[in-house]
């Protein structure tokens, strides 16, 4: 321990500190909303600069906890290199993320009103299969099977912020678009069946570069398809010489720690793939039974 103090969190206030400490700088934070306008702070001024996953951070979750001690327990984590950093390096890609954040935002909160809105028809007993409920030339006739003038009232208001996320929603999309044409990798993702211009363009905000990546199977575990399992007694010894054990490996499924919103682009792209012509048809069409139920309600 050579100094410890408490900054307030402002740039002007972090540089000064740091341009008085001497040597070889590393920094480690966690993973935040605040965490990218620090990366982006601290970084020209320091040799190293770790945003690390709260998630893996086991250690920190043993016995009392607070800011100074949350913080020498990092400090100690870094000093080990035992911390998992999370990326923040393509700020060339900053407007597109920005645009993709937007837009999945807007997406969300528009299907939280549309899913009010069923749930109001529901819990009047009104039938409300399909997308009819959220048309605009047959509201009228939806809004008069609702008697109660109060709930009608509820009901009006909900058409009117769907019409807002909607419009909203239109122009977000047009500006993520737009944006994306001046990425080359944009252009060559879409060349793969089912990953179009939106899909492509927020692969490459999500992922921003494949150089992140050691390998393949670091890309399908940060996307949720990395199939885990679990052994141990791999070996034994037989007449002297020692075997590996033949017992199969413990599949656990599929990893639970990874980006859902890249999950969910590959898992709709697959369902395209199934329920439209093209050339991934005849080789998924006949597992389309198999598929969960919780794949059949994502967005397509």
């Amino acid at each position: 321990m050579v100094i410890e103090s408490i900054l307030e969190t402002k740039a002007s206030t972090l540089l000064e500190f740091l341009n008085g400490v001497r040597g070889e700088l590393h920094v480690t934070l966690e993973e935040g909303s605040w965490a990218a306008w620090l990366y982006d702070v601290l970084k020209p001024h320091v040799n190293e600069v770790v945003v690390c996953n709260p998630r893996r951070n086991a250690l920190l979750k043993e016995g009392s906890k607070d800011d100074r001690i949350d913080a020498r327990k990092l400090s100690e984590l870094l000093r080990a290199r035992m911390l998992r950093a999370v990326y923040h390096g393509e700020n060339g890609l900053r407007m597109l993320r920005e645009l993709t954040r937007s837009y999945e935002v807007i997406s969300k909160d528009l299907q939280r009103v549309m899913n009010r809105l069923k749930a109001l028809d529901r819990s009047w007993g009104i039938p409300c299969t399909g997308t009819e409920a959220y048309s605009r030339h047959h509201r009228e006739q939806w809004l008069q099977r609702i008697h109660e003038v109060g709930v009608r009232r509820r009901a009006e208001l909900f058409y009117q912020q769907l019409d807002g996320l909607q419009a909203l929603r239109h122009t977000a999309r047009g500006e993520l678009l737009a944006e994306s044409r001046k990425y080359q990798p944009v252009k060559v993702l879409r060349q793969i069946p089912f990953i179009g211009s939106l899909r492509a363009a927020q692969l490459v905000a999500l992922m921003q570069t494949p150089h992140r990546f050691r390998s393949k199977r670091q890309l399908w575990a940060y996307s949720g398809l990395a199939v885990e399992t679990h052994d141990n007694a791999q070996y034994r010894h037989v007449d002297g010489q020692l075997q590996r054990s033949k017992k199969p490996q413990q599949v656990h499924g599929l990893n639970q720690n990874h980006n859902h919103a890249m999950k969910e682009i590959f898992k709709s792209a697959a369902l395209s793939g199934t329920l439209h012509a093209g050339p991934f048809q005849d080789k998924w069409g006949s597992s389309l039974n198999t598929v969960d139920s919780r794949y059949c309600g994502s967005r397509v």
